[in-house]
């Protein structure tokens, strides 16, 4: 009964997010893109997730202006883009495109950039531009919002790191996209707070190796999972796991 309540109300506040989302307003901005034809450039970045395929996160990237890009806490978000038509002759008119934040579009203040601040610039893959842009055009105006990101099966971690430092990569965040705190603990110790190191990357500076791992992660949008006994101790250093949890806010 208590299992069927859970998903229940699990249930009423994916539908409240996006009823939310539904109703947010729609921001400008401008998009160009980069990463060529098959959106093969756009792997890598700085959030850190390297293979966007293996994050779970495809070719239907963005990488954000500064402004939007938050030091790296938007990392892994999602956002809803359309060509504003009222603005250009180069848009695909009706079309829009749901992409994932997966690297910085790093200022130029040698000229006046268009990823300088306080701009906010999505320098998108090619593949997911050219839904909404006509290819000529290089570079277009954009109506924007953050929506839920839908995402398949469990948040990932990936560890990597040396003896008393561990970085935690955690990657296919659903809802809000992504995350605002974690901490780990060792089958030996109690909880232990992470910080970012970079982009989507939590760092932890204890001697862990050898011992089976929990993670506690909470997400921008105010939801905390439990990922218990998910790494076991005989983890070594590259190795991913996936949970069976995930976000809905």
């Amino acid at each position: 009964m208590g299992s069927t309540m859970s998903m229940v109300l699990e249930f009423i506040a994916v539908l409240a997010l996006l009823a939310t989302s539904a109703t947010a307003q729609y921001n400008s901005g401008t998009a160009t893109f980069y990463g060529g034809q098959d959106g093969s450039g756009t792997m890598g970045g700085a959030c850190g997730y390297d293979n966007l395929y293996n994050a779970g996160y495809g070719v239907l990237n963005a990488a954000l202006s500064q402004v939007l890009f938050n030091d790296g806490a938007s990392c892994g978000q999602c956002y809803a883009i359309t060509c504003d038509t009222t603005r250009s002759a180069w848009c695909k008119p009706g079309y829009s495109v749901t992409v994932t934040a997966t690297n910085l579009c790093p200022p130029n203040y040698a000229i006046n950039g268009w990823c300088n601040p306080p701009r906010p610039h999505f320098d998108m893959s090619q593949p997911a531009w050219e839904q909404i842009g006509v290819y000529r055009a290089g570079i277009i105006p954009v109506l924007y919002r953050r929506v839920p990101c839908a995402r398949q099966g469990g948040v990932r971690l990936t560890i990597t790191g040396f003896n008393y430092f561990q970085l935690v990569l955690v990657t296919n965040v659903a809802a809000s996209g992504s995350v605002q705190s974690m901490a780990v603990k060792g089958a030996n110790t109690g909880w232990i707070a992470m910080t970012r190191n970079w982009g989507a990357l939590w760092q932890c500076s204890s001697a862990l190796v050898g011992q089976g791992l929990s993670f506690m992660v909470t997400s921008t949008g105010g939801q905390t999972v439990y990922m218990n006994n998910i790494v076991p101790a005989w983890w070594t250093f590259g190795m991913t796991f996936t949970s069976n949890v995930q976000f809905y806010r």
